[in-house]
C-alpha cells in the first residue's frame, strides 16, 4: 500500500516567487524580446528543482533498475519506486500496484485499447468516445475496433463547446464496452463532466478511460473518487521531462490483461517455447525504462504537491478570464468554447489572418503560441475551421504575459487590414 500523504499546509501561493524556479521564462529570444511563454498545453517549462533532480540521477546513481545488485543499481531502483508512490498518492490510487509508467499519454492509451481492447473487444462492441478527442484518444481506437470488429459512437459537442449529455443513455444503449473521453479538452478548455459519465457508464457495465493530460497538471485528481477504471497523463505538461507518463489502471483490469510489449523485465519465466509474465505493474514495463524521466517525474510531483493548488488554482482561473476578456477586445478575434466549467486552453480565430500567421509574427515579439488543428482535426472541422491558434496556461504566467500577447494580436490584425 502506499504510504500516507504528507499532512504539512503549503503556504498560499505566491505566482512571483513560483514563477522565479523557471529561468527559461527570464531568457531573451528573438533579438532580446522577452520570452512570452503561452503554450504550456503542448508542454510546461520545468523549474530547477526538476533540473537538479535529472542533473543528480546522471551524476550519483546512473544504472539500470531491479536488475543489479551493486549500489548504484540499487539508488536507482530506490529512487524510481519512489517516484511511483509518489505518484499513486498524487492521484489517490489504492496501491503503487495500479501505475504504469509510459512514454505519454498516447502510450498508456495505446496499451489499454491494443491489451485490454484486443482481449475483450468483439464485433458489434461499441466504443463510446466524444467529439472533441485529441488523436491520441481516437486513432488507437479506430485502430482496435477495425482490427476486432467492434464499433465507434460518439457523444456530440454542442456550440458552446461542451459535450452534450443530454443523450448519453441513448448512447450507451446497447454492446457498450468502453468509454473513452477527455477530462479537459485540449482546444476548447472545456472540462468535462467526467463524474456523471462514468457513473452511467459503469450502470450498463462499461469501464472508463479518462484522458488525464490536460487536468492532472492544473487540478487535484482523485481517481478513486471518480471511479474511473484507467487514467492517463504525460509528465512533460506537468513539469516533470518529456518521455515519461502514467497509466493507472484498476489491479483487477491490469491483472486481467495481457501484456503490450515483450522482452526484459516484464517476464517471470522464459523457455525457448513459452514465457509467463511479471506480477504488475512490471508486466507491462518491457526494456529499459525512461529511469530518469520517472524521477524527474517524482520531482515534479514533489512540487505540486508542496504547493497551495488552491491559490494555483485560483491563478489560473482569474488569468484565464483575464485572457478572454483582453482578447475579446480585439476587433475580428473569435474565441472557441463557451463552456462554464473550463481550464486555461484559450483557441481563437483572427479575421483576415491565418493561424500559422498568427502565430509566426506573435513569434517575432516574442510570444510562443501554438497554430494547427491540435490534434484534433474532427473536432477543428466541425467548428467550422481547419486551424487555430491557441493561447494555453500554467501557474508561472502573469497579466503581462496577456498584455504582450493583446499587443502583438493587434500589430498583427493592423498589418493585415493595411496589407488588404
Amino acid at each position: 500500500m502506499t504510504p500516507p500523504s504528507p499532512t504539512a499546509i503549503p503556504p498560499p501561493f505566491d505566482p512571483v516567487e513560483f514563477r522565479s524556479r523557471f529561468p527559461i521564462l527570464e531568457r531573451p529570444i528573438r533579438a532580446g524580446q522577452a520570452l512570452v511563454y503561452l503554450d504550456s498545453a503542448a508542454t510546461t517549462q520545468k523549474p530547477l528543482s526538476v533540473l537538479d533532480t535529472l542533473r543528480d540521477y546522471y551524476l550519483t546513481m546512473n544504472a539500470n533498475v531491479h536488475r543489479g545488485i551493486h549500489r548504484l543499481a540499487e539508488l536507482a531502483t530506490e529512487h524510481y519506486e519512489a517516484s511511483r508512490q509518489k505518484i499513486a498518492r498524487f492521484l489517490n490510487a489504492p496501491s503503487e500496484r495500479s501505475i504504469v509508467f509510459t512514454r505519454g499519454t498516447t502510450e498508456a492509451i495505446n496499451l489499454v485499447a491494443h491489451s485490454w481492447g484486443r482481449a475483450n473487444l468483439r464485433a458489434s462492441d461499441i466504443v463510446l468516445l466524444t467529439e472533441m478527442e485529441h488523436h491520441s484518444n481516437l486513432v488507437p481506437w479506430q485502430l482496435i475496433t477495425e482490427a476486432t470488429g467492434a464499433r465507434l459512437r460518439f457523444i456530440p459537442v454542442t456550440p458552446e463547446g461542451e459535450l452534450d449529455v443530454s443523450g448519453l443513455d441513448h448512447l450507451l444503449d446497447g454492446p457498450v464496452k468502453l468509454v473513452a473521453l477527455t477530462h479537459m479538452s485540449n482546444v476548447l478548455g472545456t472540462i468535462n463532466p467526467v463524474e456523471h459519465i462514468i457513473a452511467a457508464a459503469h450502470r450498463v457495465g462499461a469501464v472508463v478511460l479518462i484522458d488525464g493530460a490536460q487536468t492532472a497538471p492544473y487540478q487535484p485528481v482523485d481517481v478513486t473518487a471518480l471511479d474511473c477504471d484507467f487514467f492517463a497523463f504525460s509528465g512533460h505538461k506537468l513539469m516533470a521531462p518529456t518521455g515519461i507518463g502514467v497509466l493507472y489502471a484498476r489491479e483487477s483490469l491490469l491483472s486481467a490483461m495481457p501484456p503490450f510489449l515483450g522482452g526484459g523485465e516484464m517476464i517471470s519465466k522464459v523457455t525457448l517455447e513459452k514465457s509467463t509474465w511479471a506480477d504488475i505493474p512490471q508486466k507491462f514495463e518491457a526494456g529499459t525504462p525512461n529511469i530518469a524521466g520517472a524521477i524527474g517525474l517524482g520531482a515534479a510531483i514533489d512540487v505540486l504537491t508542496a504547493l497551495d493548488r488552491e491559490g494555483a488554482r485560483r491563478h489560473e482561473e482569474a488569468l484565464t478570464a483575464y485572457t478572454i476578456a483582453r482578447l475579446e477586445e480585439i476587433d475580428g478575434l473569435r474565441i472557441f468554447g463557451k463552456a462554464a466549467r473550463r481550464g486555461g486552453a484559450i483557441s481563437f480565430s483572427l479575421a483576415g489572418v491565418h493561424p500559422h500567421d498568427v502565430a509566426h509574427f506573435a513569434d517575432q515579439d516574442g510570444v510562443a503560441v501554438r497554430a494547427g488543428h491540435m490534434c484534433a482535426q474532427p473536432l477543428i472541422r466541425k467548428l467550422g475551421e481547419t486551424a487555430l491558434t491557441r493561447a494555453s496556461l500554467y501557474f508561472y504566467n502573469r497579466q503581462d504575459d496577456i498584455d504582450a500577447l493583446a499587443a502583438s494580436l493587434r500589430k498583427v490584425k493592423g498589418f493585415f487590414d493595411r496589407a488588404t
